[in-house]
């Protein structure tokens, strides 16, 4: 399951959002309102983390080279 964030959306000036985590499948459809306190809420895009790798691959070490 991922775990997304969504944050409310306030209804007045100067009114801060509230954040909140919700594990839920990714088929699972976005929450439109607030379990706790019903405001219409919103989902983050936050940044993932990925595997990043520089340089030659492990798989790219296994293939035979051939002679020129």
């Amino acid at each position: 399951m991922a775990t997304y964030i969504y944050e409310t959306i306030p209804t007045k000036k100067g009114e801060a959002p509230r954040r909140f985590e919700v594990q839920q499948k990714m088929s699972d459809e976005a929450l439109k309102s607030d379990p706790e306190t019903g405001l219409p809420v919103r989902r983050v895009i936050t940044g993932g983390s990925g595997l990043v790798t520089h340089g030659a691959s492990i798989l790219s070490m296994k293939v035979p080279r051939r002679g020129k």
